[in-house]
Formats: C-alpha cells, structure tokens, sequence
C-alpha cells in the first residue's frame, strides 16, 4: 500500500489518514513495517502513529510497541448509525406523540457527557430555547440525560461527569454526586426522569429511554412543558406520561424487542 497525497491538500493530514486505513485493512502493525508500506520515513509514522496514540485513535501493544486502531471508531461509528437510523424509524412515533400532547418531543443519544439532540418536534407554545438537531447539553441536568445515564455502570458515570460539584444553569441544578445517585436510581425505579427547571427556568422536561434489540439503552424521548402556562404544571407532566412511556415502549419494540423492562 503506498500513500498517495491529493494535490491541494493537507500533507499531515492525508498521511494520519493513509495510517488509520492501513491499520484498519492490517490490524496491528509497527512503526517500520507502516513507514515500508506506505512508503514514509519511519520517523514521520512514528510521529503520527504517536500523536494519533495520543489523542485515542490508536492503541499501542506494550509488548511489542505496535499500533492499533482504539474502540473510538468503534463508538463514532455506532454514533453515526444510531444519529442517522434512528431519527428516521422514530419519526412516526415522535410525530404521534406530538398530536397527542400538543407540547415540544425531542430524541436525543448521549455523546460523551452530553445529549445529542437528533430529531424534535417543537410546539407554538413552547418555551424558546436553542435545542434544535445537533445540540448538545450537559446530560447530568436534563431529562434526556438522566435518561440515558441511568442504565451505566455507577463507575462510569462517575468517570463521565465528574469532577464534583458540577456547574449550576439554574437554582434547581442538582450539582452533587449524591443528588445524581438519588436522580438516577428513581430513574431505573419508575422508568421515567424529570427535569424540574435544573437546565433552563420556567421548562419541564420528562423523557423516557428506548431501548434496542440487546435490550440496551440506546437514546431517550422527552416531552418539553413551558411551566408558565400549566396553573398544576405536575398534574400536567403526570398526564403526559403515560403517552410518552407508550411512545417509548412502541418505538423499543419497533427495534427488536418488547417493553421497557430493565
């Protein structure tokens, strides 16, 4: 295999690129051996190969100093198929839940420490805030990301968010580990989180997770209520829910498998 550098473009950066597609046809592979097929000094895959280490593309072979591509494609890549897939089978169930609530729907996936908004709905009265497709939102304060963090290892949750006390968005922000602990286990109790103002004010949110065909979580719904309309705003979410858990289950089932179950 032989580097082939495009007129125009950024030499560094075609060179990182010919490295990762050699490792991904190859498997593991040494400094040398990538620097002969490719053509390349050995010094300048070195450098790439480290730097590429560095950032978490490549894992290196302690025992024989050869690269390898890391479980960070592997996990891009279940992003990408999860952000373009699922929008478009979930379509049909966020636009039935949206006439049968007449109030905001969102999907969101969790990326990192944040949710990924990927598909709403937005209602006229809706409270307005910049949540369109492709924000991103600290996870541990909103509905979605209670949602979606609530199946992790404790560990991992621990490892994503912290460290502790987190930033506060509004006076409701539960910001401790202990509060986050209590949020999540009420989370796999009932099936369902809540968002009572802890991002932005005056905004409920109750989301719900979908799970896949393993039976693992693999992106949240939500139902966005502007406070300031509802004179019981809990009497209105508390109405709200059982569409949405419907939702949620319909759509978990339309995947490959059937309820919300743990």
């Amino acid at each position: 295999m032989e580097s082939k550098e495009r007129k125009g473009g950024v030499q560094s950066i075609e060179r990182a690129c010919a490295v990762l597609d050699l490792l991904d046809t190859e498997g593991e592979m040494g400094a040398s051996e990538m620097g002969r097929r490719l053509r390349l000094e050995r010094s300048t895959v070195h450098r790439i190969a480290s730097t590429l280490r560095d950032l978490g593309y490549l894992v290196q072979n302690p025992g024989n100093a050869k690269y390898s591509l890391s479980f960070r494609f592997f996990e891009m890549g279940n992003t990408v198929v999860r952000r373009h897939g699922l929008r478009r089978q979930c379509a049909p169930f966020l636009r039935e839940l949206s006439a049968r609530t007449n109030e905001a729907v969102n999907l969101a996936i969790l990326d990192g420490v944040h949710i990924l908004f990927i598909d709403k709905i937005e209602s006229r009265s809706t409270i307005r805030v910049d949540l369109s497709v492709g924000k991103r939102l600290p996870a541990y304060c909103t509905g979605l990301g209670k949602a979606l963090l609530a199946w992790l290892p404790e560990e991992r949750v621990e490892e994503l968010l912290g460290p502790f006390p987190l930033p506060k968005f509004t006076p409701n922000t539960r910001v401790t580990p202990e509060a986050l602990k209590e949020d999540l286990r009420s989370v796999r109790e009932n099936g369902f989180s809540l968002d009572d103002e802890e991002y932005v004010e005056g905004l409920i949110c109750i989301a719900a997770p979908v799970r896949g065909r393993n039976g693992e979580v693999v992106a949240a719904m939500s139902i966005a209520l502007p406070k300031f309309l509802y004179a019981g705003a809990e009497e209105r979410w508390r109405e709200m829910l059982p569409l949405l858990l419907e939702a949620t289950e319909n759509f978990t089932g339309s995947l490959g498998i059937q309820g919300n179950a743990d």
